[in-house]
Parts: structure tokens; sequence; C-alpha cells
């Protein structure tokens, strides 16, 4: 069980209902997941003293329905802008873990007038070849799970104890829309000739130990955004802000 507790509504976006979690005062600072919801929303306690926290499930994650219609990148930025007009959000400090960086990233360049600072962790989107992202497709469901963590016992206890059919079918349905995204250009060459125009102060955050997409891809989003710096975390994987409580607190000192 997470040990924040939210606020959740179910709000209708353009016809897609989701779940938005809300808790926390002062400026908005609006987190999206990246391909997995299961790992829950701890990290999040520090910063709700300082920040009104909106975490929104993904159309086809979590809570919210499926949106089959939804198939790229650019669905979702649609989506969250339509989202922030409902919700009176003018402007918003957007931190994006993983794919939800990559979605991060890209409202962003569309959209900066809207973004006042903006955190990347771990953000998928361009490729290194010589840091290459996982294959997840060549992986079995168990050795997924434990490459995203340096220390596995940290996200175990998310995990059903014994074999749980509901827990893998709802694996397999958030597996299905980020295969999607991938086949759609999720990662490609689109976002590094566009980077540029995030002119926003930009704090990217990094597992030392990210074996899903290794920390040695840092230096190359640094080069394409103008005004990003880099937090490296020791003894941390890919699932840094459920490892280090050092980094959603250098996240909420950044904003």
């Amino acid at each position: 069980m997470d040990t924040v507790k939210f606020q959740r509504e179910s709000i209708s976006v353009n016809g897609v209902r989701v779940v938005v979690l809300t808790a926390g005062s002062g400026e908005p600072l609006v987190f999206w997941h990246g391909a997995g919801s299961w790992h829950g929303w701890d990290f999040a306690a520090g910063w709700l003293s300082r920040f009104r926290v909106i975490i929104p499930y993904h159309p086809g994650w979590g809570e919210s329905v499926d949106a089959p219609e939804m198939t790229t990148v650019d669905d979702y930025v649609l989506h969250y802008l339509e989202m922030f007009d409902q919700m009176g959000l003018k402007q918003v400090n957007l931190v994006g873990f993983s794919m939800g960086g990559r979605f991060a990233a890209t409202f962003a360049i569309h959209h900066r007038e809207r973004v006042r600072k903006l955190v990347l962790v771990a953000p998928a989107g361009i490729h290194v070849p010589e840091h290459p992202m996982a294959n997840f497709s060549q992986m079995a469901p168990d050795e997924i799970l434990r490459h995203l963590a340096h220390d596995f016992s940290v996200i175990e206890r998310r995990l059903p104890k014994t074999p749980d059919p509901a827990f893998f079918a709802e694996r397999d349905r958030e597996g299905g829309y980020f295969g999607k995204l991938m086949e759609k250009g999720l990662v490609g060459p689109w976002l590094p000739r566009w980077l540029h125009r995030v002119n926003m102060p930009t704090l990217i955050v990094w597992g030392e130990e990210d074996r899903v997409l290794p920390v040695g891809q840092a230096d190359a989003w640094k080069k394409l955004i103008p005004q990003a710096e880099v937090l490296r975390v020791p003894n941390a994987g890919h699932l840094v802000l459920d490892e280090s409580a050092d980094a959603p607190r250098a996240i909420a000192d950044f904003l």
C-alpha cells in the first residue's frame, strides 16, 4: 500500500476517462509515470509540503481506461494539453520518468510556455549506440522486474507474494501500450533534432546502476538541452526515485 494518501478523481479528457491523484499544496508539480504503474508513489511524500502534486495514470495504464486509439507520443501530449486546460493549469513544474520523460520532453518542446521547470528522470527517447536501452523483448517477466532496481528488495514488497494472474494481466496490458509506442517511435531520431527548444531550467536525474537506460545516456541529453544539469545518483537503478531518498529531495530543491 502507498503511504501517501492521495485524493482520487475520475475525469473525462476528450472522451477518455482517466484517474488523477492529487495531494499537497503549493505550485503544481505534475508527475508522469513510466511504462509500469505498479510500484506506487511513496517517493512523492516529501513533495507534498511544498507542491500540489498531480499524478495522472496514462490512458491504458493503472486505473485509467483503455484507449486503443492512442498509439503515438503526440496522442499523449495532446491528451495532457487538454487535461491541463480542463484543470486550469496554466503553467506547471513537470517531472517525467522513463517513458513519461519522453512525454515530458516532447510536451516541453511543443508547449514550453506551460512548463516552469522540467525534470527528466532516466528518460527514454534517444538512441545512444554506445549505451543502448535494454531489450525487454528478449527477457522473461521476472527478469524484467529484476532489471528495474539495483536493490531488488526495495521494490519486492510491491510484488504479489504468490503468482497472481491479475497482476501479470495488468502488466501485459500496460506492456501492450508501451509496445505500440515503441513501434511508433518512442525512441528514435525525432527527439534529438528538437530538444534545443527546451528552454526552461531542466534537471536530468539518473541512477548510476540503471540497467534499463544506462546512465551513459545522461550526457547525450545534457548536450541537447541548453539549460540542463545532470544529477547522477549512486547505488540506484532505473527506479531511482524508489531506491534513493536523495533523488526526490534533490528534485524538490531544484523546483
